[in-house]
This record gives structure tokens, sequence and C-alpha cells, in this order.
């Protein structure tokens, strides 16, 4: 089985600069498992590697689709399996690099992220057309009225992942909860996980969004807020949203700054939260432990040799 080192973590620990370094020294190859930074138009807030780090290393699935189409998370997988499957050709060893954990297990992982059929499709468009008459939050409440388990994992906000796991309910019958226990791993993998101390890591974010905002952050916020009404997959991107406010001048610059920070700290939080509960992760201490370096590569050789 094909092995695939996976990088992962909460925003601002240090995962792009551990990833290069362990490229370079594994011969290896990045894949983004970033759900955002596929997109060519904004990259400031979502992170993305530098030209110069992009230089080092090979990255995939960065800057492959404009914010103006749509990207599922089987659009990803199908994507990053092809990726892997070119690097592996290569002799080199596949490095996923990221921070949204459902993409991360959906690809690791055989989770159940099929072609729409006819009856999928069909399904789909009566709750597309119930989420538009009704709204996020009533399209919720009847994913919690047949899957109560379901629905404790998936924001109200987040209606993509309301409809998919209607449809699911609708088409197999089954409730969407118990469908994805039965996962079956599609690479030989190890995931590593960086981490410190809560405060350390929200020093980090702080500082992380002030940097952006040198950066020219505001300009890709505005090109957003500008397109808001197309109901593009990046608005849900933290880091955007959070602007809106200030452009409708119902907030200071100031406070939306500050309500960036928050928004990412507790972003930070629900990363940790998936990858403690629905991966396994050996976590290493990121920012207070010199050698962590050396202990993570001494970590991925010994399960290279395994």
């Amino acid at each position: 089985m094909q092995k695939v080192l996976a990088i992962v973590g909460p925003t601002a620990v240090g995962k792009t600069d551990v990833a290069i370094k362990l490229a370079q020294k594994l011969n290896g190859e990045i894949v983004s498992g970033d759900s955002m930074q596929v997109y060519k138009e904004v990259a400031i807030g979502t992170a993305k590697a530098t030209t110069e780090e992009q230089n080092k290393v090979k990255h995939y699935l960065v800057d492959t689709r404009s914010v103006f189409q749509p990207y599922s998370v089987k659009d990803f997988v199908d994507e990053a399996t092809k990726a892997i499957d070119e690097i592996s050709k290569k002799n080199k060893l596949p490095i996923i690099v990221g921070g949204t954990g459902f993409y991360v297990n959906a690809l690791l992982n055989k989770m159940q992220l099929g072609e729409k059929t006819p009856e999928e499709t069909s399904i789909t468009k009566k709750w597309e057309d119930y989420l538009n008459e009704n709204g996020p939050e009533k399209l919720w409440q009847q994913l919690n009225t047949k899957d109560p388990k379901a629905a404790e994992k998936i924001p109200v906000a987040n209606y993509r992942r309301s409809l998919r796991a209607l449809t699911v309910i609708d088409r197999t019958g089954k409730k969407f909860s118990e469908q994805q226990k039965k996962i079956e791993a599609r690479y030989d993998y190890l995931i590593i996980g960086l981490n410190s101390n809560r405060s350390q890591i929200y020093d980090r974010i702080n500082k992380r969004v002030d940097l952006m905002m040198e950066k020219g952050m505001l300009d890709e916020a505005k090109f957003i807020y500008e397109n808001r009404k197309q109901e593009y997959q990046v608005l849900q991107a933290i880091a955007y949203k959070e602007f809106f406010p200030y452009f409708e001048k119902e907030q200071t610059l100031e406070e939306a700054i500050e309500q960036l920070k928050t928004s990412s700290r507790r972003y930070a939080k629900r990363q940790l939260t998936y990858f403690r509960n629905k991966l396994p992760v050996e976590w290493f201490e990121a920012l207070n432990d010199t050698d962590y370096e050396e202990k993570i590569l001494e970590r991925v050789e010994k399960w290279q040799n395994d």
C-alpha cells in the first residue's frame, strides 16, 4: 500500500515550514490539504506557502481553481489522489499538509463521497430548493430530526454538509452518521500533528493576522465582499466574512481585525478537536521543544522502514 505522510495541526503552528524541511530531507513533494488554498485570487487570507517556499519543494493543489468555480471535498479527493499517484511514480514521498480535517480524513480514508447518480441529483435538488426557500437553519433542523448525531457534528451555517447528509439519508434510507463509521484506509499513512500550549498558539494567530493586514489582507477581503452574492465556497473561509461589517460601515477596521483574531482562535480550537477525535494523530510539541524536528524525522524514517 502506498505510504503517505500527513502534517496537521491548528492554524499558525508552523506546518508549512516543517513540511518543507521534511520534504527536502525525505525526497518528498507536498499536497495542500487545505480547502481554500486552491483558489487563485486569494493568497494572504488562506496562508498559502509563499512563492519562495513553493520553489523549494513542489506543491500540488495550490492555485488550481478560481473562486468563481465550485469546489467540493470530492473534487479535492479526486485531485489529491492523482497528485499522490504522480508523486509516487517519481519515487518521491507524498506529504499532505493542511488544517482542513474533514478533507484530510476523506483523502486518507475511503469515506463515502461517490459520484452523484441521477437519483441523487434529484434528491439534492429537492433539498437545494428547500434551502433556498427556508434557509440554512431550517435545513439543519431537518437533518437534526432525521439524524441528530450527524447534525451535532455539522455547524448550522455549513449548509453544504447538511445538504450532503440529507441527500445520503434519502438515497440510502440509512442515517448518515452510521454510514460514516465504516471507513477503510486508502493509504498506509502516518499523521504527524504539531501543537503547543494554547496561549502560544493564540499569540501566533494574533501576530499572523497583523502580518496579513500588512501584506494587503483588506484588498482580498474587499474582493470577496464585492462578490459575496454569488454564494461561493470561499465565503465560508475565515479571514474574509469578518470584514463585511466594516465594508458596510457597521464596524471600525480595528473591530473587524479583532473579530478576525477571535474567529481564527476559535477555528484553531475546532481544528484540534477534529484531529483528536477523528484521526490517529501522533502529536509533537512544536514551539517549546528545540529537538522536535529531529524527533519527527526519526519517527517518519522508522515508519518508512516498517
